[in-house]
């Protein structure tokens, strides 16, 4: 059990069930992440408004899912690593291609520079060297990606925390964490 409540239709209020419900329908099920911060129907609404909004950026689908995969990584969010690699095999990414994704590697140049800036975003608060910057347009990252990237961490970054807070019931296949074998920490 979760330490914040996880809302259901009878547990909720009006605004809480709206949210739930819509949610119901974009999703086809409502995720406990959602169920547990739908106790704040702003932090909720304005979670789904910038997740949709991101949706409809320059970001691949794919991409994105790999961006929240990263960032769940980074921040140890365990909810979230289970989440975005059931997501991230449904969308055809072998189990080698998550590993890569989670220590910001990939075999597609462009895609290795957006995991890596995104990675030096997480772990600098956004404080990223020119240099990483240079290197991230030097494989052809763009002004309106690096936003995006920027975007897709706050993202993230919010349901990891809130996750951590909250630790909601696990509905997905959990993820063994990826080591750095360098150091036998976390990648």
């Amino acid at each position: 059990m979760g330490r914040i409540p996880q809302l259901t239709a009878e547990t909720s209020d009006a605004r809480q069930n709206a949210l739930l419900e819509d949610t119901r329908r974009q999703l086809g099920r409502v995720p406990n992440l959602y169920a547990a911060l739908a106790n704040g129907p702003a932090a909720l609404t304005g979670y789904l408004a910038l997740r949709d909004a991101l949706a409809q950026g320059v970001l691949a689908t794919r991409l994105r899912e790999e961006l929240a995969l990263l960032v769940a990584q980074e921040n140890s969010c365990e909810y979230c690593i289970a989440a975005h690699t059931m997501r991230g095999r449904a969308m055809g990414l072998s189990d080698g291609d998550l590993a890569r994704v989670r220590r910001a590697d990939s075999d597609d140049p462009h895609t290795r520079a957006v995991l890596l800036i995104a990675k030096e975003v997480v772990r600098t608060g956004g404080r990223v060297t020119d240099e990483v910057l240079a290197s991230a347009r030097a494989d052809e990252v763009t002004d309106a990606e690096l936003a995006e990237i920027v975007a897709h961490v706050a993202l993230n970054v919010l349901s990891n925390y809130f996750n951590h807070l909250a630790q909601p019931d696990l509905e997905f296949p959990a993820v063994e964490p990826v080591l750095d074998p360098a150091a036998g920490q976390p990648a």
